[in-house]
């Protein structure tokens, strides 16, 4: 069991929700309406509504291997600064990394509200355009979210699946007001 199988999914068969939870409990209802061949089976991280890979059973789960220190969770990315910003990380008290780390949380902290709105506005969005571009109302649907016009999105999406439609909202509850 990877650290990956504890992250919170949820996957669709269609219009269809079929499970929610652990991506190790999801998996097994995945893997059966893979092998059934019918509708379409997406599976979304439940935060963010990124797309979660799922290998059909019986095929090896590979998880990608990046550079970095994987057993703290460190994974090494590229940053590009000017020389003076580079200067003054250098005199920073425990060099640049931890000077980054140190602002990351600091604005981590003063943006925390505009931080999870802009966050649930995006993750709802992602889920819209995946689960429900084609479906009447959505590009009015996606710009009563980005308003945040709580009544109008519901009202926009009363006719949709009620699958989606319920995590659409869930999602962006967070976003909206009242």
């Amino acid at each position: 069991m990877s650290d990956d199988d504890d992250r919170l999914c949820i996957a669709f068969e269609g219009q269809r929700r079929i499970a929610a939870g652990p991506l190790a409990q999801v998996r097994p209802a995945v893997q059966a309406a893979m092998a059934r061949a019918g509708a379409p089976v997406l599976v979304f991280d439940a935060e963010t509504s990124g797309p979660v890979e799922v290998a059909p059973a019986g095929a090896p789960e590979v998880p990608p291997r990046g550079r970095g220190r994987p057993r703290l969770g460190v994974t090494s990315r590229e940053v590009t600064l000017l020389p003076r910003h580079w200067e003054w990380l250098a005199r920073q008290p425990g060099g640049a990394s931890a000077a980054l780390r140190r602002l990351v949380e600091a604005a981590r902290r003063a943006g925390g509200e505009a931080d999870r709105t802009r966050e649930a506005r995006e993750a709802a969005y992602r889920f819209m355009s995946a689960m429900a571009g084609d479906l009447p109302g959505f590009e009015e649907a996606a710009r009563a979210l980005f308003r945040g016009e709580a009544a109008r999105l519901r009202e926009l999406l009363a006719p949709w699946p009620g699958d989606i439609r319920d995590h659409v909202l869930a999602l962006a509850g967070p976003a909206l007001p009242g």
